[in-house]
């Protein structure tokens, strides 16, 4: 089914943009070669404990590494099976920090998540009692069967990167990362996600099917292991330390940003929306809600990282390309028409990169 009328190829302007104006305070220094090479070596040792448990998906594994790296959260959506959780469990392994997880279900409160105030007889007095929201990473498995008012507390605690309790405001330890995943084959017993808290995750993977060579592999490996879970002894080498992660968000910050990468990240977020530099002819009959600014902030950082992890000290347009569809396709909301049609937000950013002169 075509979804758009076929648009003459109009070549891209050749009159210059205005330079993006930066504000010239707290300028940091260009990443240095040595801390370039210190960036790849702690990506390699995450990689290779991935290694030793999950069996291709490496789409999903360097989305899971690019957003700890880029300060973000990430959802992962994919059907029961496919390793969801081993995939969270395994990042979190791979750093020396804390870990909880959280089995998301309707009656699941938010004190249970973030929280209470225990009155003590011994003292008279309230304690508090944080919740397992308070480590430094969080897996939300089933994301979606929790209730609204418990999804209100995990969106105050990936926005502000802190909890309320008691009227106490207590600090998320750093780094804080949130992993979610759902299910989109479950109906009954689960609540939808509001548009505000999906844009708070920098990325959405979608997991699909091992080719069977890969399934053939998963087999031997988890038979020659002799176990299906992950425990402390299954994965070998050596962990990075919370330092580690805060070296690597500091240098994927110093990843240069040219002023031509700046408007081709606004340019796509602002072709989601009708605008931009090629405005896609029919996108508003498909397209009730496009990327917000957030997301133009989050596919620069992404793309920072990306770069970082690649050895370079510079962002170029293959770096926003490479991770365009897991930082917009929860992002862009579709019409009624589009959605009973079969449309899905992938083949909107499709056509947009395929639309967005590159610079």
């Amino acid at each position: 089914m075509t979804l758009f009328p076929t648009q003459p190829n109009i070549p891209s302007p050749t009159t210059a943009a205005r330079p993006v104006t930066v504000p010239a305070p707290g300028v940091s220094a260009p990443l240095g070669a040595d801390d370039a090479k210190r960036a790849r070596i702690l990506a390699d040792a995450i990689r290779a404990r991935f290694a030793q448990t999950l069996v291709g998906q490496d789409n999903l594994r360097e989305s899971l590494i690019v957003t700890l790296v880029a300060g973000g959260h990430i959802l992962i959506e994919s059907v029961p099976g496919l390793a969801k959780t081993t995939a969270a469990q395994t990042l979190a392994t791979c750093v020396s920090g804390s870990f909880k997880r959280v089995q998301c279900t309707p009656d699941l409160m938010p004190s249970d998540l973030v929280g209470t105030q225990v009155f003590d007889f011994a003292s008279q007095k309230f304690t508090t009692q944080i919740g397992p929201i308070h480590a430094n990473f969080v897996l939300l498995d089933e994301i979606n069967r929790s209730n609204a008012k418990t999804q209100a507390a995990m969106l105050e605690a990936m926005a502000e990167g802190a909890t309320t309790i008691g009227g106490q405001r207590i600090a998320l330890p750093k780094p804080f990362m949130v992993i979610a995943t759902e299910n989109p084959i479950e109906e009954e017993g689960t609540f939808n996600l509001p548009e505000a808290q999906m844009d708070r995750f920098m990325m959405k993977a979608v997991m699909t099917y091992p080719s069977p060579d890969e399934e053939a592999r998963m087999l031997a490996m988890l038979t020659h292991r002799g176990s299906d879970m992950i425990g402390p002894d299954t994965i070998t080498g050596e962990r990075i330390s919370v330092s580690d992660v805060d070296f690597l968000r500091k240098a994927a910050r110093r990843v240069h940003v040219s002023d031509a990468i700046m408007r081709y990240a606004v340019d796509i977020t602002a072709t989601s929306r009708g605008a931009g530099s090629r405005p896609i002819k029919g996108l508003s009959s498909l397209v009730r809600l496009g990327a917000s600014p957030r997301a133009t902030i989050a596919l620069t950082r992404i793309g920072q990282a990306k770069a970082l992890l690649s050895g370079r000290d510079y962002v170029v347009p293959e770096d926003l390309k490479a991770f365009a569809h897991e930082v917009l396709r929860h992002r862009i909301m579709l019409t009624f028409e589009a959605l009973a049609d079969g449309v899905v937000s992938d083949q909107i950013v499709d056509k947009i990169v395929e639309t967005v002169p590159v610079p």
